[in-house]
C-alpha cells in the first residue's frame, strides 16, 4: 500500500509540473509572439494546442488525487467510482483529441475537418457510456479468460487515440528535423498504452511493474510535450511577419519576393515551364489583393478551384530550389499560405504588399479559363 501511494503521489506531482510548464510556455508564446499570432488570424493556432495538452495533464492530476483518496478509505460506491473514472476518461481523451486538432502534421481527417473532430467527440462519450453500462452488467471482475469486459471499450479507444498521437508526433518531429525524438515519441506512446493493458487483462496485473511503467512513460511523454512546445517556439520565431513580406508579379512565370526574416531580399524567381505553379500563385495574389472577405480564399481539395494540396507544396519547394536556401532559412508552406479551415487557404502577405503588373493582370483575367477573376478585380 505504501509503495502504491508513493507511485500515485509521484504521478500527481509529475503531471502537475508538466501542466504548469506547458501553460508557462503558452503564456510566453502569447507575450513574445503576439504580433505574429495577430497576423495569423485563422483558427488553427498552435498555442491553443498547448492549452489542451496542459488540460490533459491536469486531468491526470485530478484522477491521481481521486485514486489516492480512494486508497485511504471507502469514499464512494463502486458505481460512483466507475462514473467518476468514466468522466476522467472522457475529459482526458477529449483534451488530447482537441490538441491534435491543432497539430499541423496530424492526420488530415483531423487537422483539416472540424466535423470529424466533433464526430470523434461523440464517439468518445459513447464509448465511455458503453463502458459504464458494461460495468453495471459485469462489474470489475475478470471472466474465465482473465479479461475485464467493462474496461475493454476504453482500451480500444485508447489504442485508437494512441495511434493518432503516435502518427502526429512522429510526423511533426520528423518534419522539424528531430528524427531521434520522433522515434522516441512513438516508443513512449506505445509504453503509455501498454501501461493500460493490466486494467483489462488480469494476468498482467503486477502492481509494482505497472506503476513503474506509468511513471516512466508519463514523465517521458511530458518531456516530449515540452520539446514539442519548444519546437513551436522556434517555428514561431522563424515565421515571417505578414507585414514584412512582399510579392511582385512582374511577367509570366516571373515573380520577385522579399522576406527579410528568411534573408530573402528582392529575389527574382523564374518558374519557367512550371506554369501551373505560377498561375496558382497568381490566383492567390489576385484574390488577396483585390477580393473582399472570404473571397480572398481558394478552396484546395478535389473538386475545388485547386485540386490538390500538393500544388501548394510544389510552389514552396520550387521557390526553395531556385533560391537554394539553407535548411534553417527554407520556406515552409505555412510561411506563405494561411489555412482558414474547410479546405480554404489564402496568402499571408498583406494586400498592400502585393504588386501585379497591369498588363499581366489584364491578360490573365481576359483569358477564357480565368474570366471568373474579372469580377474580383473590381478595385481597378
Amino acid at each position: 500500500m505504501l509503495v502504491e501511494k508513493f507511485h500515485i503521489l509521484t504521478q500527481i506531482f509529475i503531471s502537475l509540473l508538466g501542466g504548469v510548464l506547458l501553460l508557462a510556455i503558452w503564456y510566453n508564446i502569447r507575450q513574445r509572439f503576439s504580433k505574429i499570432l495577430e497576423d495569423d488570424d485563422n483558427q488553427k493556432r498552435v498555442d491553443k494546442g498547448l492549452v489542451f495538452l496542459s488540460l490533459a495533464m491536469f486531468v491526470w492530476v485530478l484522477s491521481g488525487i481521486w485514486t489516492y483518496i480512494g486508497l485511504n478509505g471507502e469514499i464512494a460506491s463502486p458505481t460512483m467510482r466507475q462514473l467518476v473514472r468514466s468522466l476522467f476518461s472522457i475529459l482526458n481523451n477529449l483534451f488530447f483529441l482537441l490538441a491534435l486538432f491543432y497539430f499541423y502534421y496530424a492526420p488530415a481527417f483531423l487537422y483539416k475537418n472540424e466535423k470529424n473532430v466533433q464526430r470523434l467527440i461523440y464517439l468518445i462519450v459513447g464509448i465511455s457510456a458503453l463502458s459504464f453500462l458494461l460495468f453495471q452488467r459485469f462489474g470489475e471482475s475478470a471472466n474465465a479468460a482473465g479479461i475485464r469486459i467493462s474496461f475493454l471499450p476504453d482500451l480500444l479507444l485508447s489504442a485508437f487515440l494512441s495511434g493518432l498521437l503516435a502518427v502526429s508526433f512522429y510526423q511533426t518531429f520528423l518534419q522539424r528535423g528531430f528524427k531521434l525524438i520522433a522515434g522516441i515519441s512513438v516508443l513512449v506512446i506505445v509504453a503509455i498504452f501498454a501501461s493500460q493493458l493490466p486494467e483489462v487483462f488480469a494476468g498482467l496485473d503486477n502492481t509494482f511493474v505497472n506503476n513503474l511503467v506509468r511513471i516512466v512513460s508519463k514523465t517521458s511523454l511530458i518531456a516530449i510535450f515540452l520539446v514539442l512546445a519548444t519546437s513551436w517556439v522556434i517555428q514561431l520565431a522563424n515565421t515571417p511577419k505578414a507585414s514584412e513580406m512582399q510579392l511582385k508579379f512582374l511577367d509570366w512565370s516571373i515573380v520577385k519576393i522579399t522576406i527579410p526574416s528568411k534573408e530573402i531580399i528582392d529575389q527574382t524567381i523564374d518558374f519557367g515551364s512550371k506554369t501551373t505553379q505560377y498561375k496558382n500563385l497568381l490566383k492567390f495574389g489576385i484574390r488577396r489583393k483585390y477580393a473582399e472577405g472570404s473571397n480572398q480564399c481558394i478552396e484546395v481539395f478535389a473538386g475545388g478551384e485547386i485540386n490538390r494540396q500538393t500544388y501548394l507544396s510544389r510552389i514552396i519547394d520550387n521557390i526553395n530550389e531556385i533560391l537554394q536556401q539553407s535548411d534553417p532559412q527554407k520556406l515552409e508552406r505555412r510561411d506563405i499560405f494561411t489555412f482558414i479551415g474547410n479546405g480554404k487557404y489564402r496568402l499571408r502577405i498583406l494586400s498592400e504588399n502585393i504588386y501585379i503588373e497591369e498588363n499581366l493582370l489584364d491578360e490573365f483575367i481576359k483569358s477564357e479559363e480565368n474570366k471568373a477573376y474579372q469580377g474580383i478585380c473590381n478595385k481597378l
